[in-house]
């Protein structure tokens, strides 16, 4: 178990999960016609799975530049979760 959070393969596994979690939740909202909008949704989503990134590629000893560009890259994500979020 150790070995899964010292290289980082656990953040594979939550990776695939935000990555399933996305159409899982588009076909939700379409059959009850509630929910957050696709636009919200995938920009949160985006935002989490770069901060996912940035964790793997600390664990796995990528170099430093990996992890800001996740970073930011995360942050231009939560920013548009905002945007849509605010103006829905």
């Amino acid at each position: 178990m150790t070995m899964l959070f010292a290289n980082g393969r656990v953040i594979d596994f939550i990776l695939a999960l935000v990555v399933a979690e996305g159409p899982a939740l588009l076909l939700l909202r379409r059959a009850t016609g509630r929910g957050v909008g696709p636009s919200a949704l995938l920009a949160n989503l985006a935002a989490g799975g770069f901060l996912l990134a940035a964790l793997r590629f600390g664990l796995s000893g990528a170099g430093d530049a990996w992890i800001g560009l996740c970073l930011a890259l995360a942050l231009v994500a939560h920013l548009a979760d905002l945007r849509a979020r605010w103006f829905a």
